[in-house]
């Protein structure tokens, strides 16, 4: 039998000793961040945060089978969405959006280097919608479309609601900043977008009876260690009107049945994790998650116009009058 060199059972011993602590390294509990208390003794989530963020809702095809970034594509990433943001020129008798000073995309991928928000199926994209949402879709009239009344008009541009609002929130093109308060036994959170209020009981109180449907749903909360969960049931149906896409639109809408469940978890003194979990089985053919960082800002939110002077949607239609006399 030939016997084994000292250095060939040396560099054995030392890969043996080098896999057996990465083994234990892997095992150990990552180091977490305890978040300060409030003065009754919950976590405390307060504060101004955005979560704007370049970092697209769904996967890229250039990145199928891949669910993080290097730091290089990174880089690649942010400098080109600072290329792309420029001024256009106006164009003639359209006001348009040519100017990006009014947008609030953001600047930066979210920090854990995702190349999508939804982390949740594994490819990064919302499920298929169910034969049901997909026939009510094409059986449903043209939303934008219609000018007749007012109530033909989308809710967003009615300035009634706006998906990314939540439940669940999500980045949109602009007013991506929200306010958490709280006080002893309820959660507050205040949406630029609309000024919506979100006030959430802690206090185990049951939910609205099933009749009593709300455009923001019904939430509650609980506190499960350092992590607010909020479930929110009792949605309307009228959201469903409002199928698309972000950043301008909704995630396909959601409808009556859905279940929502959000984890707001403090990860540092300036960032909120925000995680939440679509279960929608009339909409969506599974459930589905994403996951968006909030960064602390210290930036106000100032008070919320839907349209300078709030007069679009009074031209919307006059301008629909305009086009149908002239086309007598």
């Amino acid at each position: 039998m030939m016997e084994a060199s000292p250095w060939k059972t040396g560099f054995l011993l030392a890969a043996i000793l080098f896999l057996a602590s990465a083994t234990v390294l892997a095992q150990s509990p990552v180091k977490t961040y305890t978040p300060p208390k409030t003065a009754w003794g919950d976590p405390d989530l307060q504060g101004i945060f955005t979560n704007a963020t370049i970092t697209p809702f769904e996967r890229p095809p250039e990145f199928a089978g891949k669910e993080f970034l290097t730091e290089k594509e990174v880089a690649e990433l942010e400098a080109r969405a600072a290329k792309n943001r420029v001024d256009q020129p106006p164009r003639e008798g359209d006001p348009g959006t040519y100017n990006q000073f009014w947008f609030d995309r953001g600047t930066k991928a979210v920090s854990t280097r995702r190349n999508s928000l939804i982390i949740d199926p594994s490819d990064g994209q919302i499920p298929p919608l169910t034969p049901v949402a997909q026939k009510w879709i094409a059986e449903r009239p043209g939303r934008g479309s219609a000018f007749d009344a007012p109530e033909h008009r989308p809710l967003s541009e009615r300035c009634l609601w706006w998906a990314s609002t939540g439940p669940p929130i999500f980045p949109t093109a602009y007013n991506n900043n929200y306010r958490i308060t709280q006080v002893p036994g309820y959660v507050m959170i205040l949406s630029e977008m609309i000024h919506d209020v979100r006030i959430i009981p802690l206090d185990g109180h049951p939910h609205l009876p099933q009749n009593v449907r709300q455009y923001l749903g019904d939430s509650r909360g609980q506190w499960e260690g350092n992590t607010l969960v909020v479930e929110t049931t009792n949605f309307n149906d009228q959201t469903k009107s409002e199928f698309g896409r972000p950043p301008f639109n909704s995630i396909r809408g959601i409808g009556e049945k859905a279940r929502v469940i959000e984890r707001f978890t403090r990860a540092s003194p300036d960032t909120i994790m925000y995680e939440f979990t679509v279960d929608d089985p009339v909409t969506y053919t599974k459930p589905w998650k994403a996951q968006t960082p909030w960064v602390k800002t210290e930036e106000s939110i100032f008070e919320y116009a839907c349209h300078e002077g709030n007069y679009a949607l009074e031209n919307v239609l006059a301008g629909a009058r305009a086009a149908e006399n002239s086309a007598r």
